[in-house]
């Protein structure tokens, strides 16, 4: 088990399978890329659904594993006990900052309301600049296809810019955007580090 990993990965994916067994292949295709390269998972803390599939993947691979998880969906979300640190926290609000804090980058797999609701909070705070870490999308089986589309026409219809739809990358292939996303993660650490020595 990695000790000292070498990135934080916040996952943020179903509490259910969903109906086709692609989206469970890209769940552990995305635990095993991050644990196999030395890092760490931090998740919602549950064990079922995609939720489950993804800190299995990414511990069998040899990474950590970090669950947040409000007291309220302990039971509801079967909590993962397995966790290298499971934090049982009070609201959604605690839950979220805390994933956000331990994370060097985001990737949203498919999920549902719990899964949109945070990404589109991630991706506000860094417009907003909160944040400067990198998110993605992985698009597994074109299952984001209508979501993207009409993002587009948000931008199309003046409620969004392009520059907003840059702030975030998506694609199909997992290895390819998690690539990306830790290696514009740890260039945004070394800009860091220079500003603070400026």
């Amino acid at each position: 088990m990695t000790t000292s990993p070498t990135f934080s990965m916040c996952v943020y994916c179903g509490s259910r399978p969903g109906k086709l067994d692609a989206f469970g292949e890209a769940a552990d295709a995305v635990g095993h890329w991050i644990g196999s390269h030395g890092g760490q998972l931090v998740y919602g803390g549950g064990k079922s659904g995609l939720m489950g599939t993804v800190a299995r993947a990414t511990r069998e691979a040899g990474g950590r594993v970090v669950g947040v998880i409000p007291k309220a969906l302990v039971d509801r979300e079967l909590a993962n006990e397995l966790c290298d640190e499971l934090h049982v926290v009070t609201t959604m609000h605690e839950r979220k900052a805390m994933m956000a804090e331990r994370s060097n980058a985001f990737i949203a797999i498919p999920g549902g309301i719990g899964t949109f609701e945070e990404l589109y909070e991630i991706w506000t705070w860094r417009q907003l600049g909160y944040h400067d870490k990198p998110i993605g999308i992985l698009n597994a089986h074109g299952y984001y296809d209508g979501m993207l589309q009409f993002l587009q026409q948000c931008v199309g219809q003046g409620f969004m810019d392009e520059w907003q739809m840059g702030l975030i990358k998506s694609g199909d292939n997992h290895a390819t955007l998690l690539e990306q996303l830790v290696e514009e993660a740890g260039l945004s650490r070394q800009n860091d580090a220079l500003r603070e020595v400026i």
